[in-house]
């Protein structure tokens, strides 16, 4: 099966599309939630506080007979002075409780947690976790992983100028910006939907999938390279064309064997490592996209706009004296 990657290219295209600017008007909606206040719901990583995790003792009698009524954990949390906390109810019988808020010491989690228990029932004390984080200690999380992205983005741009050519890097930039904003956007919207949090791990996430994407792009980037010096009278869209179709089944089957793996951590690896195995899978399958779809037929757009479709007609315009060369790619 051969693919038709440029006659199709506005379908891939038009599916990017789609799908970033669904993650847009989610990160919108995030930013201007109080609740939120950014485009992704962060954790304690990012902006400190306190998290406590409560579930309810299900051995004590009638203790677990109907959910955690919402309303009334947020009753309970206005009259500790703490209305603006992040609440949700978890667990598959609705019986446990995530709780957000800002910095609280030790008395004032266990007068919390008496007055929850007064009101909802009766807490299992093996199954309670807290978890502490300062608010400088979050900034500086943020700050550091925010730094370690650009420096990945500027770092790739660079090698892939210095290894092909510019218009190479801007169009193998722009593959990775699509992946990491479809993994953005994923994200937003499951904490819309799901009240999911984005930690530290999840920029450990968005490094990787960066280094994924490139690498698949730089097979195929190559393999455009080396058939234009074969063939430089050869159309752009057939080069694009065959390249794609050469790298199909390498780049299929690193993403799949890729996949295997994550697909059990996501499933069997616990709570610690799930969100950042999905994070991967979302973004791998974006990165494996972008570089068939996106990053090849945008590189072939841009050489046929500016007149360099066929090789050694643009050299040959170039050079009056009639010397043509293949080496520039």
């Amino acid at each position: 099966m051969r693919l038709k990657i440029i006659k199709q290219r506005g379908l891939w295209w038009s599916i990017s599309a789609a799908i970033v600017l669904a993650g847009m008007v989610a990160m919108g909606i995030s930013w201007t939630r109080s609740d939120i206040g950014a485009p992704l719901r962060p954790s304690l990583d990012f902006v400190g506080g306190t998290r406590l995790q409560l579930e309810q003792d299900c051995s004590q009698p009638n203790n677990c007979d109907r959910a955690i009524d919402l309303a009334a954990v947020r009753g309970v949390m206005a009259t500790q002075g703490l209305a603006n906390s992040s609440i949700q109810i978890v667990g598959e019988r609705g019986n446990a409780l995530s709780i957000r808020t800002k910095d609280l010491d030790v008395s004032e989690r266990t007068q919390l947690q008496t007055a929850l228990e007064e009101e909802i029932g009766e807490f299992d004390p093996s199954k309670t976790q807290i978890d502490t984080v300062g608010p400088t200690l979050g900034r500086q999380l943020f700050t550091s992983g925010l730094l370690a992205l650009l420096v990945a983005f500027g770092g790739i741009t660079v090698y892939l100028t210095w290894r092909f050519q510019l218009d190479y890097a801007f169009f193998a930039f722009a593959a990775l910006f699509h992946d990491v904003f479809v993994t953005l956007g994923v994200f937003s919207m499951l904490g819309l939907a799901l009240g999911l949090e984005v930690d530290s791990l999840f920029v450990v996430a968005l490094l990787t999938i960066i280094g994924f994407s490139v690498n698949d792009t730089v097979v195929i980037y190559d393999r455009v390279r080396e058939t234009i010096k074969l063939h430089p009278d050869q159309h752009i869209d057939q080069v694009v064309d065959d390249a794609v179709n050469q790298t199909l089944t390498r780049s299929i089957n690193t993403t799949l064997t890729t996949l295997l793996p994550l697909l059990s951590i996501f499933l069997f690896g616990g709570e610690t490592l799930k969100y950042f195995a999905l994070a991967l899978i979302v973004g791998f399958i974006s990165g494996a996209y972008s570089s068939i779809f996106i990053a090849s037929t945008l590189l072939a757009w841009w050489r046929e706009s500016t007149g360099q479709a066929i090789l050694a007609s643009a050299v040959t315009a170039e050079q009056p004296d009639g010397l043509t060369s293949s080496d520039e790619a």
